[in-house]
């Protein structure tokens, strides 16, 4: 009579067995884990402290270049609503930006469909052609001939020639983001409407439209952002302080001597950016769009 083979429960390894490759490769994925959310943390908080410097500076009662606890005071706000120019100035922005998007929207959706519609020799060369110059001629480089031409049309201290003149520049930009989005519409619905009847005005308005506006949006809000910040254009055309936009005004703030007014610079720059950081947010929640990873989603 022969016994069944006997099993045997071994004991879990310790000592050196414990701390092999595998506790090794543990360790190391560990650190290596530990030192990416650091670098991560390091780089954000490098980018963050010009955030917290204007969140702060503008309620701090002696601003300095440094972020610190403010001594909170609301005076720098009551000194900037003296300004005559600085509350008004945020308006011309909001002027000037507005009616460029709308310029630059309705022209480049205008263009971007009959591009992407109509078939005709030489359809992407013409549009890569525009885009190339528009991004090698830049408007610093045209600022002569812009100032001759709206001098001409006595454009000279208008809002409407500084309109004109942004909206020219961001056009062929503009007309290359938005076929993008009406290639990749169906053409299918288009020609069911057409069969019901519907005029082409009423195909593009109630049919395309609707099914580009994430790319109508996006090209809004980067022309609003370009408008919003830009200096040379309005500096150069408009001569009355009264329609000045806020990146011009911004410039009064500095002394004579080159030296930045901390409390009433802080305080403006603070107004000057809410307005766009409210748009990108709004936007983003109403169309859902993101601006990383590609134009579209």
């Amino acid at each position: 009579m022969t016994a069944g083979p006997e099993t045997t429960t071994r004991p879990a390894p310790t000592g050196p067995a414990a701390t092999g490759p595998a506790a090794t490769l543990g360790w190391r994925g560990a650190l290596a884990q530990i030192g990416r959310y650091t670098f991560v943390s390091l780089v954000l908080g490098f980018f963050a402290l010009p955030l917290l410097w204007l969140a702060t500076a503008p309620f701090d009662r002696t601003p300095t270049i440094t972020t610190s606890l403010p001594e909170f005071t609301l005076d720098n706000f009551r000194a900037l609503l003296d300004n005559p120019y600085a509350l008004r100035s945020l308006w011309n922005s909001i002027l000037l930006s507005g009616g460029t998007a709308v310029l630059v929207v309705t022209f480049a959706a205008s263009a971007a469909y009959a591009l992407s519609r109509v078939r005709m020799p030489g359809r992407d060369a013409l549009l890569y052609g525009l885009l190339l110059l528009s991004s090698i001629v830049t408007g610093t480089a045209t600022m002569v001939p812009l100032y001759e031409l709206a001098f001409r049309l006595n454009l000279i201290d208008s809002r409407l020639g500084v309109i004109l003149i942004l909206s020219g520049g961001l056009l062929p930009a503009a007309i290359f983001i938005l076929k993008d989005f009406m290639d990749g519409t169906p053409t299918s619905y288009e020609e069911s409407a057409r069969v019901f009847g519907a005029s082409p005005v009423q195909i593009v308005w109630q049919i395309v439209l609707p099914m580009v506006r994430p790319g109508l949006a996006t090209v809004a809000v980067w022309a609003v952002a370009n408008v919003w910040g830009n200096f040379l254009v309005p500096f150069l055309l408009l001569r009355n302080p009264d329609k000045a936009p806020a990146a011009v005004i911004m410039y009064t703030l500095y002394t004579e001597g080159g030296q930045a007014n901390l409390a009433l610079l802080s305080t403006f720059s603070l107004l000057y950016s809410l307005p766009v950081v409210l748009m990108f947010v709004f936007v983003s929640s109403r169309y859902g769009f993101r601006f990383h990873g590609g134009i579209k989603r």
